[in-house]
């Protein structure tokens, strides 16, 4: 049974997605539809992507986050990560732009993502995709929106009728276990997951080495949405560890978990016996 959720995250959810609103404009500024970024880019250590627009979202963020809530650590994809936030009772979980090889290129997949944390649970979080014109938000116990109108996964139960999103040689993977509606890789993982829940799409697979910041605001939206995101084996996702690094995992409405279960086990059954 879920708690109630507490005044502190109800009461601050209006003023994150305001941030968040803000911070989508900050980056619309600089993100060009069908074209390359107008935005200065470089890699990453490992060669990963960023822009100055995912530097000045998560500086914009990190001001108007801390002054909504001074004690809370902070855990972001372009801040370098503080022990702190280990021993904090509230994290704030940020992915200043989901999706930034999709914003770089011109596509409108992108996202601002912020949870709040308890615990290591989340209890509020805001996914904007300014570009795509969609905004979600969820509450612990208080249900997930899109465009303030309450969503809901699709209730899909067959596998064979579940439209599937995920990296191609998973779902090539799956596929070898039984049928389904594959659809294109979304780039945005927080979108991959909230359009689980507004039933654009059924389920979504998610390679290794997920963070933190690119799940926890997205899967608050898809748990309030009558959703769930789980590893492999079907455990929960444990958020503020030392490592926020994620393997494998699901997720799906409700009803399709069963025989997405038996299939991804199946899957990883063929894969062990060929390893």
């Amino acid at each position: 049974m879920q708690p109630n959720p507490l005044p502190l995250a109800r009461d601050l959810l209006p003023a994150i997605r305001s941030a968040c609103l803000e911070a989508g404009q900050l980056a619309l500024d600089l993100f060009r539809p069908g074209e390359k970024t107008a935005a200065r880019t470089w890699s990453k250590a490992g060669g990963s992507p960023v822009t100055e627009a995912d530097i000045g979202v998560d500086t914009f963020l990190h001001i108007r986050l801390a002054e909504l809530l001074p004690a809370a650590g902070w855990l972001s994809e372009e801040t370098a990560d503080d022990a702190l936030r280990l021993s904090r009772r509230f994290v704030w979980v940020v992915d200043p732009i989901d999706g930034t090889r999709a914003y770089m290129a011109g596509s409108p997949d992108w996202a601002v993502c912020v949870a709040l944390l308890e615990d290591g649970i989340p209890i509020a979080g805001v996914v904007h995709a300014p570009a795509s014109r969609a905004s979600y938000a969820a509450l612990r116990g208080g249900g997930a929106s899109r465009n303030d109108a309450p969503i809901r996964t699709s209730g899909v139960s067959d596998l064979a009728a579940a439209r599937i999103a995920g990296p191609k040689p998973m779902l090539d993977a799956l596929a070898r276990q039984g049928s389904f509606v594959a659809v294109d890789k979304i780039p945005s993982l927080a979108l991959r997951l909230t359009r689980i829940a507004d039933a654009s799409i059924d389920a979504g697979l998610v390679s290794p080495d997920s963070c933190d910041w690119d799940l926890a605001a997205a899967d608050l939206v898809l748990s309030e949405a009558g959703g769930k995101l789980t590893t492999a084996e079907g455990a929960p996702v444990r958020y503020n560890q030392a490592h926020p690094v994620h393997g494998m995992l699901v997720a799906s409405g409700a009803a399709l978990l069963p025989p997405l279960d038996q299939a991804l086990r199946r899957m990883r059954e063929a894969i062990s016996e060929r390893g």
